[in-house]
């Protein structure tokens, strides 16, 4: 009978905490580091040693890939422009001993288009190569141009050496980072990112298979990339999406292409498990009408300029609550978009947004007469406020 009751009395506790929303801690991954963000709203469900400095191996072929889809949408570099392949970027260079190759010769003429999915599916160094070539002049300048882009994203602990990842011990990056460049590349440049999801590609009678073969297990998974070498472990950097919802997850260091697929796999079901990525409110929502004062007009419109995204504990955004502080006094003249304000939404007590309150119209000054009596009523308020 004792037995039956703890039982039943686990079983209430159980159904509690679910009705409650409680979120369980993330799975515990075999990887020296891990992320999990929602790509929409940037929130971080699940990490460790996010900010740890590793090895990128071929994930580096992201930020190659990144700039040559950049010089692409910017009309530099055309997807039929042919790129004469150098002796640097020979397959045969013993730089790419035992790597990934696209298998590419000196002399030949290929296309940008081909060798982006040389890039992206066969994971070619030497592809990296001609593409680097080709848009700096120079595998060294092409690195700096690498760096570069990299702060302006605010990849802040990553460095590049190289355009292809095999290793060097000043080439490092972290998985906070490469959350940030696989999210940049989904929404920068949506057109070349959905070359991440093509299964194979030929070329020069050579058939090979995209290595991350997460994709062909589940159809939710549209992207990123895989990269090994002895000292990164095996990586994958992986993008899915679910009922509208996007997660990007990192997987740095594992043992073996199973366990970096595996993993992965874990770090997703759980973020679509047991979180909602939600629009709370719509660019130019209107969420309050304050008095304003000295204007031609007594009341302003006011609420968000951009929209409201928030990643939460799945079936929890209908308890948000929401407060508006809203500057005092309001003073005329403001223009569209002027903050007014401060947006704060919370959950169970705390805190999960805090944004800008902005004017949804602009608010002319009123005139002479309307100012002074503005002013009277002003002061006269003052009075029974103290």
């Amino acid at each position: 009978m004792y037995r039956l009751f703890c039982i039943a009395l686990l079983a209430i506790v159980t159904c509690s905490t679910q009705a409650a929303g409680i979120v369980p801690a993330p799975p515990q991954l075999s990887a020296k580091a891990w992320l999990l963000v929602d790509a929409t709203s940037g929130e971080v469900l699940a990490e460790h040693n996010a900010d740890m400095p590793l090895p990128p191996a071929s994930l580096t072929k992201m930020m190659t890939s990144y700039l040559l889809a950049r010089e692409i949408a910017e009309g530099r570099v055309s997807e039929t422009d042919k790129v004469t392949v150098s002796e640097n970027a020979w397959s045969q260079n013993p730089v790419f001993a035992g790597s990934s190759l696209m298998w590419i010769e000196p002399g030949m003429e290929v296309s940008i288009a081909d060798l982006q999915r040389g890039i992206i599916i066969s994971s070619g160094n030497d592809a990296t190569v001609a593409v680097a070539e080709h848009i700096a002049g120079s595998e060294a300048v092409f690195a700096d141009m690498m760096n570069n882009t990299a702060q302006k994203l605010g990849m802040v602990d990553t460095y590049y050496t190289n355009s292809h990842g095999l290793p060097d011990p000043d080439h490092i990056t972290t998985a906070r980072d490469l959350s940030i460049l696989a999210g940049a590349m989904i929404r920068d440049h949506p057109e070349q990112y959905a070359i991440y999801k093509e299964r194979e590609f030929t070329f020069n009678g050579i058939r090979q298979f995209n290595r991350n073969t997460l994709m062909a297990e589940d159809a939710t998974v549209d992207g990123l990339k895989t990269g090994h070498t002895e000292e990164a472990g095996y990586c994958l950097v992986a993008s899915a999406e679910r009922r509208g919802m996007r997660l990007i997850s990192v997987v740095l260091g594992t043992d073996s292409k199973r366990a970096r697929k595996n993993e992965t796999r874990s770090l997703l079901n759980y973020g679509f498990r047991f979180f909602e990525t939600s629009e709370v409110y719509a660019p130019g929502t209107e969420l309050d009408t304050p008095r304003i004062w000295k204007g031609a007009a007594d009341y302003l419109s006011v609420g968000v300029q951009d929209a409201v995204v928030l990643t939460l504990p799945r079936g929890k955004s209908k308890h948000l609550e929401t407060a508006l502080e809203v500057d005092d006094p309001l003073l005329a003249p403001l223009a569209i978009g002027d903050k007014v304000g401060t947006l704060v939404l919370s959950l169970d007590g705390e805190t999960v947004h805090r944004g800008p309150l902005v004017a949804l119209e602009a608010a002319e000054a009123g005139g002479l007469f309307a100012r002074l009596w503005d002013m009277l009523l002003m002061w006269i308020a003052s009075l029974f406020s103290t």
